[in-house]
């Protein structure tokens, strides 16, 4: 994936972790892929998934294969 550029991207969070939530993720949308980082250390690491990783991870979180 290019993340050429990355400093441009437009962030954004759930409406979901809105209120105080500790558990805050941003997304920001690539032309060839998705980027996550923890919104509470925007500096931090950021993680880069292709189309289809992504498309495969919110299939897994719909069918509660992360549920602990």
């Amino acid at each position: 994936m290019n993340t050429d550029g990355i400093g441009r991207v437009a962030w954004r969070k759930s409406t979901q972790s809105q209120g105080g939530s500790s558990n805050c993720v941003e997304v920001a949308h690539l032309p060839d892929g998705v980027l996550v980082r923890n919104s509470k250390n925007p500096d931090g690491p950021i993680l880069a998934f292709t189309p289809s990783e992504w498309r495969a991870f919110l299939g897994g979180a719909k069918d509660g294969e992360f549920d602990l």
